[in-house]
């Protein structure tokens, strides 16, 4: 048996038996990549099986992550941390090979895939980072060139990445950023798992690539290991496009009755049919066994190390030569925040309350980016054509250009010095921004975050509960938060989206309410290093409202007001708790009930729900103290406020309606007089 066979069939046996082991899975996928994995792992791949996070290896994205088997057999055979009796506990409770690909769970995983397309779109924001920090970092010195960051992202995908839309969005931005270390091979079968795709999905896949400005090879045999190792090699060469790859592939190659069929997709092929794939490919090896000379050709420990001994040797030149660069180099892909970042953050909170502006939050959000922006360099904006509604551009991050030959443009900074762009133009492209977002923390040395309106979240939401499920730092800016948007009408004005987005486990959402809340929710954000926030800010101004201790809106929730004399009544008789814009609406309210009801209340302002809740038990009491009535005022959804034990909740449950943000605020009743009715009406029960 020819080398590169075995070392397929080795992928294809394990990909049947362990599916088969779980009675669960899908053999199909891997057993008909596995050409290309030998081909891609065996010839090209740069990377080091005994230290997984060498920065400079390459990247490998498994986009149609249900073959997840193909990736877990690599990276088994290779070397990694990933012993045989992980692949014969695949998808079983507590096992380092789920379902589907989980990057922390299994060593070598750079990105959980499984929705279909975002893997593809990771692979771009991948591409995208080593592209701007081998701009940043990397240096000549006369003859000497110091180019610590070089290496490619490689991502399979399937028929199904190519169908769902957010595969269009990214495809089109890599082309547009001529992310020429891009290389993608399309696993081309033809099946899905409702059979024959050609009835549905009839795309001139090469031609439409090739309008988004890629390179394209193929339609190539992807079983024909020396064809694919020499497309792989042919696309390393270009200079100014993203590559793609068309390797004709048949599902469950190698199973005589399956291979072809939507059968082979989702189902263990069987014990009958697996020993006469076993039979077709002359593979006499029973499950999980292989012989010393099948290990013996996909070892890659020692190529890896040497290929990170020879960086290591780069680096130390590099840093003998620039210093300063390589600890910032360091720090960056580390992660790590800057020393000085706390007292920046302190300072920025400190000149929001002094100033006491009134501004939308989203000029809030604004003016602390331009703090930010300008102390870290690793923060990477962007917006979905919205940038000016968005706010989130500022003096340190002018906009990303690339030029004919794909070199990323420089702009003159105010100190004379010359500095990439850091602003994305994404286009009107919301999932794909969120995705590549993604992928751009997944690579290290940026912290991204990305505007849109809140609304839209929608178009965004399965790749924001993917970083969320990963544990990213990614920064959404959603703007326009509510009904106080206006003319534009129920399509555009949020109602469910505040509260959806809480629901979603390790995102923290912050609805601040003026500058010193929103400075302090970005902040937080970008100390979160293990998830990711959703900012929800206004269009409309707020006023600034004066606080005794700043100290304590990180922790999500504070008392604003205590009640002030109202005569015979001074303790707080109920506690109003509100989020961004309806503070200001609170604090009227405790007026009014004051002046003319002598009724005393607390406003307690929530801009951080999910932070809250995460605070000791002794705080919570503190800020909401046992049997005081609580009512919540805000202009959104009204089913998560009752978990606080509210004895009315000034809400909205429909839509909204199209009008000046005035006549809309009292057509749903968002006035002082109306939560202020509220209250009364609480405490004559």
């Amino acid at each position: 048996m020819a080398n590169t066979q075995m070392m397929a069939n080795a992928i294809r046996a394990l990909a049947m038996d362990a599916v088969q082991q779980a009675n669960s899975g899908h053999p199909g996928a891997p057993m008909g990549m596995a050409d290309m994995a030998v081909a891609l792992w065996g010839q090209h791949l740069k990377h080091n099986p005994q230290n997984p996070h060498w920065f400079d290896r390459d990247r490998f994205v498994l986009s149609n992550g249900h073959g997840s088997m193909l990736i877990y057999s690599v990276l088994h055979l290779t070397g990694y941390k990933l012993p045989v009796s992980e692949l014969k506990n695949f998808r079983q409770l507590g096992s380092k090979t789920p379902g589907h690909p989980e990057v922390d769970v299994t060593p070598g995983v750079e990105t959980t895939t499984g929705p279909l397309g975002q893997g593809l779109t990771n692979a771009v924001g991948m591409a995208l980072a080593e592209k701007l920090l081998a701009k940043e970092f990397n240096r000549k010195d006369g003859e000497v060139s110091h180019s610590i960051v070089d290496h490619h992202t490689y991502v399979f995908l399937g028929d199904g990445c190519m169908m769902e839309g957010i595969s269009h969005e990214a495809a089109a931005l890599a082309g547009a950023w001529k992310l020429n270390k891009l290389i993608a091979l399309y696993d081309d079968n033809g099946i899905s798992i409702d059979g024959q795709v050609a009835p549905w999905f009839i795309d001139n896949t090469p031609l439409r690539f090739a309008a988004y400005g890629w390179n394209v090879i193929g339609p190539i045999d992807g079983h024909d290991t020396a064809l694919v190792s020499s497309a792989i090699a042919d696309a390393k060469k270009s200079a100014d496009k993203p590559t793609l790859i068309v390797c004709k592939t048949h599902i469950g190659q190698g199973s005589p009755n399956r291979a072809n069929t939507a059968k082979a997709h989702g189902e263990p092929l069987g014990a009958e049919e697996i020993q006469l794939t076993r039979e077709a490919l002359n593979w006499s090896h029973t499950p999980f066994k292989f012989p010393q000379e099948v290990y013996d050709a996909w070892d890659a420990k020692a190529k890896g190390l040497a290929a990170e001994a020879a960086w290591d040797e780069k680096f130390a030149a590099y840093q003998a030569a620039h210093p300063e660069l390589a600890a910032e180099f360091v720090r960056r892909m580390k992660g790590d925040l800057p020393k000085s970042f706390a007292q920046h953050a302190v300072d920025c909170v400190i000149g929001a309350h002094t100033k006491a502006e009134t501004v939308a939050s989203r000029k809030a959000s604004q003016l602390a980016l331009v703090a930010f922006t300008a102390g870290l360099p690793e923060m990477l904006g962007g917006s979905a054509d919205l940038t000016g509604s968005n706010l989130t551009n500022t003096p340190s991050t002018p906009s990303l250009r690339f030029d004919l030959a794909g070199d990323v443009v420089q702009t003159e900074a105010a100190d004379g010095s010359l500095i990439g762009g850091r602003h994305i133009n994404y286009g009107v492209r919301e999932f794909g921004m969120a995705a590549i977002m993604n992928g751009v923390a997944l690579h290290g040395g940026f912290i991204p975050y990305g505007g849109t309106f809140l609304t839209f979240s929608d178009y965004s939401r399965n790749a924001i509960r993917m970083a969320a499920l990963m544990k990213l730092r990614v920064v959404h800016v959603f703007t326009h938060d509510s009904i106080g948007l206006g003319e534009d009408g129920p399509t555009h004005q949020s109602i469910e989206h505040a509260a959806s987005l809480r629901l979603i486990p390790n995102l923290d959402v912050w609805r601040p309410g003026d500058t010193a809340e929103t400075a302090v929710a970005w902040a937080v954000a970008l100390q979160n290093k293990h998830k990711p926030t959703a900012l929800l800010l206004s269009r409309q101004n707020l006023p600034y409202a004066p606080k005794n201790d700043l100290g304590e809106i990180s922790k999500g929730a504070y008392v604003l007001s205590e009640p002030a004399d109202v005569g015979l009544k001074k303790k707080a008789q109920a506690v109003i708790i509100a989020t961004g814009s309806e503070v200001q609406l609170a604090l009227k309210a405790q007026e009014l009930l004051a002046s003319q009801y002598k009724i005393a209340v607390r406003v307690v302002s929530m801009p951080s729900t999910t932070t809250f809740d995460k605070q000791k038990t002794a705080y919570k009491s503190e800020v909401l103290p046992a049997g005081l009535p609580r009512i919540a005022v805000e202009m959104g959804a009204t089913d998560s406020w009752w978990k606080y034990g509210c004895a009315a909740v000034v809400g909205i449950d429909t839509y909204g309606e199209s009008a000046p943000a005035a006549v809309l605020f009292k057509h749903f009743g968002f006035t002082p007089e109306n939560v202020a009715d509220t209250v009364r009406k609480v405490l004559m029960k």
